[in-house]
């Protein structure tokens, strides 16, 4: 089971905090994932294709592309602006 968490303004917009996606024990790269997601309505699409969203595994900020296993957690946000 990997956990996901979506963050901030991306948690209003997909109305989700959590989401526990079962991966049989598989790695697979983060952006498989977000294929998976987006499947789940027209809205999950339209928030998960930006180009500017952020992720992170297990707290640590990393590309797309990194692959992640069962009992990881996986959290996806807004880019972070601050002042």
């Amino acid at each position: 089971m990997i956990k996901i968490l979506f963050f901030a303004a991306l948690r209003e917009r997909l109305d989700c905090e959590q989401y526990l996606l079962n991966s049989d024990g598989q790695t697979m790269p983060v952006t498989d994932i977000l294929e998976q997601l987006k499947s789940l309505s027209d809205n999950w699409q339209h928030e998960l294709s930006r180009s500017d969203l952020l992720c992170a595994v297990n707290q640590q900020l990393v590309p797309l592309h990194t692959t992640v296993k069962d009992g990881d957690e996986l959290a996806f946000f807004p880019p972070v602006t601050g002042g």
